[in-house]
């Protein structure tokens, strides 16, 4: 039976990089056989635009019939500015993920050894890096009610947000890691505040009951002020973190640049049965839309978690890997990336780069 995808291009650079991600998903199907369909959709300011909300209706009816999901971004700065929070871009990319349910978010910190001397630390700190990072992605403080602004009655206006976590949401982003975990180095580093935050004392709490389950992976837990600081000391300690949405929200994007840009970095979004929608870690980055010279590198290995996790294809999703380090390898890079004796790149050029490499690796 065919699998469907869902393609929301968003905006800023979004329709480049998932351009060329459709065109890898086309190799998939028509020359390694891959029974694959897909269909675009609207989703952040293209969706306000077209319809006056981030998640339009259809989108979202479109999104729950399609078996997985390829994201580009959302956001700009000319929707920046909407008196109406709801109607901004990014609320259409948190009304998806909590609409499906999409709570346990993979993304992966790999350092390609081609791109060593593009990460911000010394080659020795950062070579062979590869963490997994755990963001539980439909709580905490994103979600919680009540939130708002509100006039006190001095007339002074206060904000508010409420962090919150039930032990069941807990529970289950902690089985995700421990899994994970024990496909890869069988180890768990749980970041919390359970110094100063209750929500994050019960978090500890249940952590340490999950791990009872999975005897052979070791846990240890850190602050998230500690992690933050560990990660450029010494990021190859960790194997899987797992953590709540906010601290996973920064902290993934401080790993990414590790690794040299965040232009090469993956993620997945799934649900309990393995429905996802995968995107690049990394924003619209509006101030170079449209000027061909996006990465679309880590959109097109956004295709290899897809098979991956949603499809149970690891074999194909390897041979993308491998041909995204195949094009590395011939020392294309697009400008994000670029270091000295090396070729700069387009977005289209390293799409096709990656698309003819892909090829090169069929039977």
């Amino acid at each position: 039976m065919s699998k469907k995808i869902l393609v929301l291009p968003g905006d800023g650079i979004g329709p480049e990089i998932t351009a060329q991600a459709v065109r890898v998903l086309e190799v998939c199907r028509d020359t390694f056989g891959l029974a694959l369909s897909w269909e675009e959709g609207l989703i952040g300011g293209a969706g306000y635009e077209a319809t006056g909300e981030p998640l339009p209706e259809q989108t979202l009816a479109q999104a729950q019939a399609a078996d997985a999901i390829l994201l580009g971004a959302v956001g700009g700065p000319q929707w920046d500015k909407l008196p109406d929070i709801s109607k901004r871009p990014e609320r259409g990319l948190l009304g998806i993920r909590k609409q499906l349910n999409l709570f346990g978010n993979l993304r992966p910190a790999i350092l390609y050894p081609q791109l060593a001397e593009a990460s911000s630390l010394k080659p020795e700190i950062v070579s062979g890096l590869d963490i997994m990072i755990v963001r539980e992605l439909t709580g905490g403080i994103y979600f919680g009610q009540p939130r708002g602004i509100r006039e006190l009655e001095n007339g002074e206006k206060q904000g508010f947000n409420t962090y919150v976590y039930s032990e069941s949401e807990i529970r289950r982003i902690g089985r995700v890691a421990f899994e994970l975990a024990r496909k890869r180095n069988k180890k768990v580093c749980s970041v919390d505040k359970a110094n100063v935050l209750e929500v994050t004392m019960l978090w500890r709490d249940v952590m340490e009951e999950v791990a009872k389950d999975y005897p052979d992976v070791e846990l240890s837990h850190m602050y998230v002020d500690n992690a933050a600081m560990q990660l450029v000391r010494a990021p190859k300690q960790f194997d899987v973190v797992v953590t709540g949405n906010m601290f996973g929200d920064i902290l993934s994007d401080e790993a990414a640049m590790l690794t040299g840009s965040i232009g090469m970095l993956p993620s997945a979004s799934l649900d309990e049965q393995a429905k996802g929608m995968y995107e690049p870690c990394h924003g619209s980055a509006p101030d170079i839309a449209g000027q061909n010279i996006a990465n679309p590198l880590a959109t097109i290995l956004s295709v290899a978690m897809l098979l991956r996790y949603s499809f149970n294809e690891g074999e194909l999703a390897q041979k993308i890997e491998q041909a995204v380090s195949d094009v590395l390898d011939q020392g294309l890079r697009t400008a994000d990336i670029l270091s000295a004796g090396m070729t700069q790149v387009g977005t289209d050029a390293m799409g096709t780069a990656v698309v003819n490499a892909l090829k090169a690796l069929a039977p």
